[in-house]
């Protein structure tokens, strides 16, 4: 069955999920009746930020306009695979080798950065962020395009004013989950005049407008993702708990932030606007992928958050949350040169890992410790996952 944005109704099935994607206005594919089990869940699994600097594509190069990213992802692939929905935040785009690959300032990646996301078991991808109109509008419509064509989901940015006029609302074992995605700005590069639906940029009213569309369309869960902010600092600033707690009042449910680069607190909130009882924020998820080799820039984390439902009673609430730190290791091993996402948990002393330097075992041990230390800041309700925890 091919997807097309421009069709009045989208009803795919993938990686175990259904996906709606509703235009106002328009019917969409009514639901399989459920039965009736008690509890049903959904796992979703999200990650900060995946960035491609010049040295990473290089590392990947194999020959000609060959890349292979795979390897980063060899160490946490099943992990992330196993999650009903896995999510990233994408801060790169694919504009294509005519446009010649670029790191920063002005990101553009190869297609086999998507490739390698698709097979580390990605499902939905952010694209909202200050890198998005890094290649202009072309860049947006081919990374949308290319996205596609490896059957991975985006939300943030759009082809069209009718694409940005729709929900991605996801379906997993009967409880529906909306996904939003917005950015505070794009590094000053302007948006192509009378092409303002190419991004969503962090404004109240559209957040309304589109979470409260997504609650007609009956989404029982919203997940909201911003990208906001200063960079590299380790506690959310004004501006971020100002945009937080303002989402919160408007009814969102989950709420994820990109771009500070380094791991910022995560905490539980109290919504009268909601659906769910508790609500949650991770303000910062720090890189997943990137070349900032320093402290606190070169480690990220999975994000696991297990959401329940009662079908007697339909109420939908956050099971539980647990999260796993992830070292980005950067060197030779007998691949060659490599970038690896280590995950907490591994044994440095294991032959496996024998391309590890004392210098690197210190920098991840001290990447895993900062990063117990800055998730349980704001609260203890929150569980150290390992990969062995699939």
């Amino acid at each position: 069955m091919k997807k097309t944005l421009f069709s009045f109704t989208i009803f795919l099935l993938a990686a175990g999920f259904q996906y709606y994607l509703y235009i106002p206005g328009k019917k969409v594919v009514e639901d399989i009746p459920l039965t009736k089990d008690s509890i049903v869940t959904c796992t979703i699994r999200i990650v900060g930020d995946l960035m491609c600097h010049s040295t990473q594509y290089n590392y990947a190069h194999v020959e000609d306009d060959s890349f292979d990213f795979r390897g980063v992802y060899s160490e946490i692939k099943d992990f992330i695979s196993k999650a009903d929905i896995s999510i990233g935040n994408l801060e790169t785009v694919t504009a294509g080798k005519s446009e010649k690959y670029s790191g920063y300032p002005f990101f553009n990646a190869p297609d086999d950065f998507l490739y390698a996301l698709k097979y580390a078991g990605f499902d939905l991808l952010m694209t909202a962020n200050n890198h998005a109109i890094d290649q202009g509008a072309s860049g947006i419509e081919r990374t949308i395009k290319q996205l596609n064509n490896y059957g991975l989901h985006q939300t943030g940015t759009f082809i069209s004013q009718e694409d940005k006029d729709s929900l991605r609302i996801f379906q997993v074992n009967g409880i529906r989950i909306a996904m939003l995605a917005y950015a505070e700005h794009t590094n000053g590069v302007p948006i192509p005049k009378g092409k303002s639906y190419l991004i969503n940029l962090i404004n109240e009213e559209l957040i309304a407008e589109d979470i409260l569309k997504a609650r007609k369309k009956g989404a029982e869960v919203v997940l909201v993702h911003f990208h906001y902010g200063p960079e590299y600092n380790r506690e959310p600033s004004s501006y971020q708990q100002e945009v937080v707690n303002k989402t919160i009042q408007l009814g969102a449910d989950i709420i994820i932030g990109g771009h500070p680069h380094v791991i910022q607190p995560v905490d539980y909130f109290r919504s009268e606007n909601g659906n769910l009882d508790t609500g949650f924020v991770a303000y910062s998820m720090g890189n997943f992928v990137s070349n900032q080799r320093w402290r606190y820039s070169d480690v990220g984390l999975i994000l696991t958050i297990n959401i329940a439902k009662n079908n007697y009673t339909d109420s939908v609430f956050i099971n539980s949350v647990s999260y796993l730190p992830v070292w980005v290791f950067k060197g030779v091993t007998e691949n060659g040169r490599e970038y690896i996402n280590l995950p907490y948990g591994i044994d440095p002393e294991d032959s496996t890992y024998s391309y590890l330097t004392k210098s690197d075992e210190h920098k991840m041990l001290q990447a895993f410790e900062d990063t117990k230390y800055i998730i349980t800041k704001y609260t203890n309700n929150i569980s150290l996952d390992s990969v062995q925890n699939k």
